[in-house]
């Protein structure tokens, strides 16, 4: 699988129905090839046009609020938070390959 899918996967867009290719690309671009921080950058992109329209609205006895925006956020921010406490490479183990065991 490849980044660009990935970061499709982790946002739910797996139609490629929100972001193009191309546009997925753009995020890991700007996010220096971290999936995660690519699919926070996404999130908060889809959050903030969905910011656009209305949040909550009241018609009589029936009230409707949009959380998804909120949902989103929180989603980016947790991949961010994921994303800052992995470790850059893995815990060093030692090479006992070609070492002889002496009994």
């Amino acid at each position: 699988m490849t980044d660009v899918e990935l970061v499709q996967l982790k946002i739910g867009d797996t139609g490629a129905t929100k972001f193009t290719a191309a546009q997925i690309q753009a995020f890991l671009d700007m996010a220096d090839g971290s999936v995660l921080e690519a699919s926070a950058l996404a999130l908060e992109s889809r959050a903030a046009s969905l910011s656009e329209g209305m949040s909550s609205e009241k018609i009589g006895d029936y009230a409707y609020t949009m959380k998804k925006v909120d949902d989103l956020l929180a989603l980016a921010a947790r991949y961010r938070e994921t994303d800052a406490n992995t470790p850059e490479i893995g815990i060093a183990e030692p090479d006992l390959i070609g070492v002889t065991e002496y009994v």
